[in-house]
């Protein structure tokens, strides 16, 4: 499992998407304000993902 590093966008939860701002041990900080429809969303602007709940969309690799 490659886990993600900062600046990284990743998709976890049926679709929703977010950049990663913080790496913990077993999870990331995610800024969801990344999405387009984040307003419709009505949801918070950060959110905690552990590690083997999210799949890397961009990386720094890529």
């Amino acid at each position: 499992m490659k886990i993600a590093e900062v600046g990284n966008i990743i998709e976890f939860k049926d679709g929703l998407q977010g950049v990663v701002e913080k790496v913990n041990e077993n999870s990331v900080i995610v800024d969801l304000t990344f999405m387009e429809n984040f307003k419709q969303l009505e949801m918070e602007e950060k959110t905690v993902v552990n590690h083997k709940r999210y799949k890397i969309l961009y990386g720094s690799n890529d």
